[in-house]
């Protein structure tokens, strides 16, 4: 009968939490990454072909070309006005360990950059600008990232008196809560926010909170290391406007598949499938029930 009795368990003891040596948080800017990743594919509609093709170690080329129609506003917010357009698009890639420049030209007068350098190992400034043609709608931003052992911060300035300065600290190795802060001059508006992250091996979850009335909740599950579902909730209590979805991120072995449907009536897919080394074939879609807008577009990436 004595064996039988099953031995007492022993209680684990409690993971000890050393407050001294947090991990340090991702950015305040890309808390909702995991959960961008699923909900919001990068659909278009027509036809795209890009083709990249490296230099050397550390120079790179890309060429674009895409065709397909453009939307347009129009007075009825669920009308759709598109009109058929083409563009070509040259870039130049520079990457190195401590800088990054990405430069890209298109056919229409836009120019757009982007610079990464790291001015010391905690300290980063990151650029980007766009320039056009049309009257007041160039613009341009910079931002010092410094990086510390237990927390973020980062400080931007940009064109027509925008400054911004967010602030992210981790309380617990899974925890971590920040806060921003913006003037933008040239409108007349300023702005306060505040967020928080919590993380681990198997799910995501974070909550923004911002005075210009948007709350934004979003929860990641990783069911595996390839299966991963992510949902959001957007609410706007100024404007009233509130909007749900859920989505999915699967990878298989020569492809990748996501997709995601929301309560406005929109659902969308992006399947990019791998046929060859160094050749992907893109698929595209999205309904639009209310609006009664169906896209639908395909393209061909060459080149890593």
């Amino acid at each position: 009968m004595a064996s039988l009795v099953p031995p007492p368990v022993t209680p684990k003891p409690a993971e000890k939490v050393d407050y001294m040596n947090l991990p340090c948080p991702i950015p305040y800017e890309e808390i909702h990454r995991e959960a961008l990743m699923s909900l919001k594919p990068e659909v278009f509609e027509g036809f795209r072909f890009d083709f990249n093709k490296g230099l050397n170690q550390n120079f790179s080329l890309s060429h674009s070309v895409f065709m397909g129609p453009t939307e347009v506003p129009s007075q009825d917010p669920k009308t759709v006005i598109k009109v058929p357009t083409s563009h070509y698009e040259f870039g130049a890639n520079f990457i190195d360990p401590k800088l990054m420049l990405i430069g890209r030209v298109l056919t229409d007068g836009r120019v757009n950059a982007r610079l990464k350098c790291d001015l010391s190992e905690n300290l980063t400034l990151k650029g980007n600008a766009q320039l056009t043609n049309e009257q007041h709608m160039s613009h341009g931003m910079a931002t010092f990232d410094y990086k510390g052992r237990d927390f973020r911060s980062q400080f931007q300035l940009g064109n027509g008196t925008l400054l911004g300065a967010s602030y992210i600290q981790s309380l617990t190795p899974h925890l971590s809560m920040g806060g921003e802060v913006f003037w933008a001059g040239q409108a007349r508006k300023s702005g306060l926010g505040y967020a928080a992250r919590y993380n681990n091996d198997k799910m995501v979850a974070t909550a923004q909170v911002a005075s210009t009335g948007m709350v934004a909740l979003s929860y990641v599950q990783k069911l595996s290391e390839k299966v991963s579902l992510a949902t959001d909730f957007m609410y706007n209590y100024m404007s009233r406007d509130v909007t749900a979805s859920f989505g999915y991120d699967y990878i298989l072995r020569q492809c990748r598949l996501r997709g995601k449907i929301d309560s406005n009536g929109c659902t969308s897919a992006y399947l990019e499938e791998r046929l060859n080394m160094g050749l992907n074939f893109i698929l595209s879609a999205e309904l639009d029930h209310m609006k009664k807008d169906y896209k639908f577009g395909f393209g061909l990436t060459v080149g890593e």
